[in-house]
Parts: structure tokens; C-alpha cells; sequence
């Protein structure tokens, strides 16, 4: 019987392992060549991952909730049209070996069992790069079991293993705990602040309240943005820009780009222009903090928050924006837009920003105060374009008129970006707008 082995694929530079949260085929499912067969979640983006052949799935090697490596087999295919299953196939290296042939070390001069390799004597599965961080670190079964997961079912993630080793050892007592029982919903570590810990209120639901489990993504939108106010002290500047020959340009422009094209022509391109313009004239607000170093990024990757069909929210990154025309901005914009609507993004797509804009007027906000994203300095927010009454300067005098105007506001991390390059940089962005050329052509 021909079998061929699907294996999990590298969905990305920095990606090393994904969760497998459904399979779209169950065994003995005929399976086409690209068909979607299992999704997967990495700490990126969820994906669906497609069949690399043809065939009828006989055996499954990961069930639902568990974590594959990159190249690990997931899935084994029958080309013959057989849906008998196949003899289970070798185990990934990773977790091969026997918990009971676990080597020893010596830690407090007593010999302790390494970490097991799949599931502790809790129960609680443990990722491949968790083992290895445990091994590495001379984690026992016993000391690992004792520490507080903040993942799905009380798993143990890399972050909660990295905070215990930050502690290891200030709490002698530490290694000892009884294993505490896994959490039914497990909130976010709670962030300290010069030694001092940061405790969050216990909420007490009343009579017919409905309590709501956060998804997967929700717990890391959560997690991020606590850490992002935790570690920038956030400044936002604002500006009001007058669009009105933009809104003019679009009006007469889109009908005709829509027929060439195929797409449509919306604002978005047009802002991402100017935002580029005004980086390459003020390069240090496209910078990341390391310590007390300053990475200065020679690319422009810039993010635009998009909504996703669950309600939560992503970012993809139009990578080097400042290289690219009008024309290549808004299929760039167009793509990565559709593809998060469609659940359809890759790692890749959401990796490597250097500065986001997140659009607040899509939901009729004037403006608001965004919380930066790491590991990035400053985030713009564009409010709603409205009609609006103003002053319009001429030589023969004033008068007041109808404009199409708009708020910027521009939330930066005040470590490194002080008052003055951030309202700078803001008003570089509103010139660039209210500059625009009536005549350009796309």
C-alpha cells in the first residue's frame, strides 16, 4: 500500500511549532491535492494547512490540542484508495524517548528524574520547546509539575517556564509546591512594576451573567497589550488634517482604477504613502528598544490593523511600503485585507513591522489613543473623515467653507521618542496629506 507522510510545514521564519486545533478530514476521508485537511494556530496566526496529495487519510498522528514541531509527520495518506489504517509510524525524535528512561541529574545533591518528554504525572502535555527548556535547565518532573500554567487546560507555555526561572531559586521552597490543579481559565500573569506585583481584581459574576471563555487569540491580544502599556510610558500627540483633495482625487479616480484593475481604490494606500514619506524624513521613530540599545530599522514595514471574521484584531505588515507606488500600495493593502478577512494570512504576513496605523474611523470614531505594538515605539490612528466647516484662507480674504477633515493621532513610547520628534513626525504626516497632488495619476 503507497503511503506518503504529511508533515507540518515552516509557516514562517521565527515559527517552530503549532497546535493542532481541528482536523477538516476524518480517517477513511477521501483527501484531494490542496484541499484543506487540518488547522493549525501558531503564537502568529491561525492557518489552514492544505493536503500535499492526493489520497484517503488512514492515520492522524496528532490528535486535536496537541503540538507539532515543524517537519514533524502529522498525517499519513493511502494512494491506493485503501482506508485501512497504516502501522503507526516512529514518533518525532523529540518525544520518542520513554518518560521512564529519562536520564538523571543532580540538583540540591539529591538525584530528580528530568522533565518528562510528553505528559508530567499531572497530566498536563508539555510542548516539544518546553521539554527543552526544562532539560536544559535541570527542571525535575516534580519542579515542573509545580508550576502555575497560564495556556489552554493549565498548559505550560515558554513564557510561563522563562518567569519560574526568572524566580528559580529567590523561593527555596519553590521546587517543592505541590502541583496546583490546572486552571478551568487561566488569566494573564500579572505584570510587577519595581518588585511590586500588580494584582488583578477576582470579579464575582452575579445572577444570570454569562461568563465567556476568551478564545486563543483573544488571551494573546490581552497579554500583548498589558505588556505593551507595562513597558512603554505612552504619549499621544493629535493632529487635524484637511483631506479635501484627496477625498475630491479618490472621487474621480476609483470608478476608472476599479475597471482597470479589478479592485477598488480606498484611502488606506493613500495614508500608508504618507506615512512612509514622513519615516524617511524622521528615521527615528522606526526604531525598536533593546535594553538600553536602539535598533534604527533600515526597512519600512508598515502594519495595518485588520479585523478578523471572530472580531478580534490582527496586523499585517506591508513590507518595504516606501518602495512601492500608489498602484502597488493599494493591491498590497487590497491582499493582505482579504486575506484577513478569509482567514487566509501566513506567518510571514504578520511579521517584521517596523510602525502600525490602525483605522478608527472604519467605526465612525473621530480619533483615538492606540496602544503601541511591540517590539515597535509608535502606532498612528486615523479618525473619520468628515465634512466639517472652516476657515479657508485667500488673498482676496476669508470666508468659511465646507471641508473634509480628519484627526491623526500619533501614540509613541517616551523612552526613546520625545515630544518633539512625535508631534513632528505627526504633522510631517498631515502635511504630506493636505500636499497631495490633485493631478497625480495611478
Amino acid at each position: 500500500m503507497a503511503q506518503i507522510e504529511i508533515r507540518l510545514p515552516k509557516m514562517g521564519e521565527s515559527v517552530t511549532e503549532a497546535t493542532i486545533t481541528n482536523w477538516l478530514k476524518n480517517i477513511g476521508d477521501s483527501v484531494a491535492m490542496d484541499e484543506p485537511l487540518v488547522e493549525v494556530a501558531t503564537d502568529k496566526v491561525d492557518n489552514e494547512l492544505p493536503s500535499e496529495a492526493a489520497g484517503t487519510l488512514i492515520q492522524i498522528l496528532f490528535e486535536k490540542d496537541q503540538i507539532a514541531q515543524v517537519g514533524d509527520v502529522i498525517a499519513i495518506l493511502s494512494t491506493d484508495g485503501s482506508a485501512a489504517p497504516a502501522p503507526a509510524a516512529p514518533a518525532p525524535a523529540a518525544v520518542s524517548t520513554p518518560t521512564e528512561t529519562a536520564n538523571t541529574v543532580v540538583a540540591n545533591n539529591e538525584p530528580t528524574a528530568v522533565a518528562p518528554l510528553t505528559k508530567g504525572r499531572d497530566g498536563r502535555f508539555y510542548s516539544p520547546l518546553v521539554r527543552t527548556i526544562a532539560l536544559k535547565e535541570n527542571i525535575g518532573a516534580d519542579e515542573l509539575a509545580a508550576i502555575q500554567g497560564t495556556g489552554q487546560d493549565g498548559r505550560v507555555t515558554k513564557k510561563d517556564i522563562l518567569a519560574y526561572l526568572d524566580t528559580r531559586g529567590a523561593d527555596p521552597t519553590a521546587a517543592a509546591a505541590p502541583a496546583a490543579p490546572a486552571p478551568q481559565a487561566a488569566a494573564p500573569k500579572a505584570p510587577t512594576s519595581n518588585g511590586i506585583q500588580i494584582k488583578e481584581p477576582v470579579v464575582i459574576p452575579n445572577s444570570g451573567d454569562e461568563i465567556i471563555e476568551m478564545d486563543r487569540m483573544r488571551k494573546l491580544i490581552a497579554e500583548h497589550m498589558v505588556m505593551s502599556v507595562h513597558v512603554s510610558p505612552h504619549v499621544t500627540s493629535y493632529v487635524e488634517a484637511d483631506v479635501t483633495t484627496i477625498v475630491k482625487w479618490r472621487e474621480r479616480m476609483k470608478n476608472e482604477f476599479k475597471k482597470r484593475e479589478g479592485e477598488n481604490l480606498t484611502f488606506t494606500p493613500i495614508f500608508m504613502e504618507a506615512v512612509a514619506k514622513a519615516i524617511k524624513d524622521f528615521p527615528m521613530i522606526n526604531v525598536s528598544v533593546s535594553g538600553t540599545n536602539i535598533i534604527k530599522r533600515k526597512d519600512i514595514n508598515i502594519g495595518m490593523a485588520a479585523a478578523l471574521p471572530s472580531g478580534n484584531l490582527i496586523v499585517p505588515v506591508i513590507k518595504n511600503a516606501d518602495r512601492m507606488n500608489l498602484v502597488g500600495l493599494a493591491k498590497a493593502v487590497n491582499e493582505l485585507a482579504n486575506n484577513a478577512r478569509n482567514n487566509k494570512l501566513k506567518p510571514e504576513d504578520i511579521q517584521g513591522g517596523t510602525y502600525t496605523v490602525t483605522n478608527v474611523g472604519t467605526f465612525g470614531n473621530v480619533m483615538g489613543t492606540p496602544i503601541i505594538n511591540q517590539p515597535q515605539v509608535a502606532i498612528l490612528a486615523l479618525g473619520a473623515i468628515r465634512k466639517v466647516p472652516a476657515v479657508i484662507e485667500t488673498p482676496e480674504g476669508d470666508f468659511i467653507g465646507i471641508r473634509h477633515k480628519m484627526f491623526l493621532s500619533h501614540s509613541y513610547d517616551h523612552r526613546v521618542v520625545d515630544g518633539a520628534l512625535g508631534g513632528q513626525f505627526l504633522r510631517r504626516v498631515a502635511d504630506y496629506l493636505e500636499g497631495f497632488d490633485p493631478e497625480t495619476t495611478i
